[in-house]
């Protein structure tokens, strides 16, 4: 039996050589396991199947967890995908993220420069992708600036312009966490990443939304700027309307919604 697969995102420019889109959470870039699942790529080659007939090889360039929407930016062929992977391999790609933390920083702006590495690369670890803060890790670092403090009946929180100076697993999130005020909804930073590993096993529960406050991690994707072409080309995603309505104090989760968020069914169709 065939699947009918439908992906939302939207085109925010195209040329020849990419194309540059908003994805929403929790669309998946790629296929990650076995199970049929919507992916972003897929969608892209469904959008782009007369350039694939005609031989493109539309490839992700920036690629965006699961859970964090926002800008993604797509090689439509091969020789565009080794000119921009260089650009981010010298580091003069601009990037810049939207977050939403618990608590009020202290500081209006301050600078993180911690370095990381695999949590199950020093001890034991029953999450293989979570990354953790470490003298022996990685050196990276990310800037952060506050652009609103703000309440709400469950707590305080802020909103922050987040600049990644280098490209490390979950850097940003990473950061924040070591920081003391975590993003708003991840389940793999938000503590011990006990979170996650009930989700993975029940999908999401009253519980776990008491305990998170939103199904996913408030983190969004919000400009991208590359030199192409002898200038430099941004793009700008507005924030995702789910942390906009977060940040505006409104309910994002209600009954009808929840089973988006189930882990184990992805719509297919």
């Amino acid at each position: 039996m065939s699947l009918q697969v439908v992906v939302n995102f939207k085109v925010i420019d195209e040329t020849d050589d990419w194309i540059v889109v908003d994805k929403p959470a929790p669309l998946i870039v790629h296929p990650a396991n076995r199970r049929p699942e919507p992916t972003l790529l897929g969608g892209i080659q469904l959008l782009l199947a007369y350039e694939v007939a005609n031989g493109a090889t539309p490839g992700v360039v920036t690629r965006l967890d699961r859970e964090t929407s926002g800008l993604v930016l797509v090689a439509k062929h091969a020789a565009a995908a080794r000119l921009l992977g260089g650009v981010f391999m010298r580091r003069e790609a601009r990037k810049e993220y939207l977050a939403v933390v618990l608590g009020w920083p202290r500081a209006q702006a301050w600078v993180c420069d911690a370095p990381m590495l695999r949590a199950g690369d020093v001890g034991d670890s029953a999450i293989w992708v979570r990354q953790m803060v470490h003298p022996a890790g990685k050196g990276c670092r990310t800037r952060f600036e506050v652009i609103e403090r703000f309440e709400r009946r469950d707590g305080r929180f802020s909103l922050l312009r987040c600049f990644p100076e280098t490209g490390r697993m979950h850097q940003i999130r990473v950061h924040l966490a070591h920081g003391g005020h975590p993003v708003a909804g991840d389940k793999l930073y938000s503590a011990s990443g006990s979170e996650y590993l009930e989700w993975m096993a029940a999908g999401w529960t009253p519980d776990l939304a008491r305990r998170l406050l939103l199904p996913r991690h408030a983190l969004h994707a919000a400009v991208l700027a590359v030199p192409w072409a002898g200038r430099m080309v941004e793009w700008r995603a507005d924030l995702a309307k789910d942390l906009r309505d977060f940040v505006a104090g409104k309910d994002v989760v209600d009954d009808a919604e929840v089973v988006i968020w189930r882990r184990h069914d992805y719509a297919e169709t």
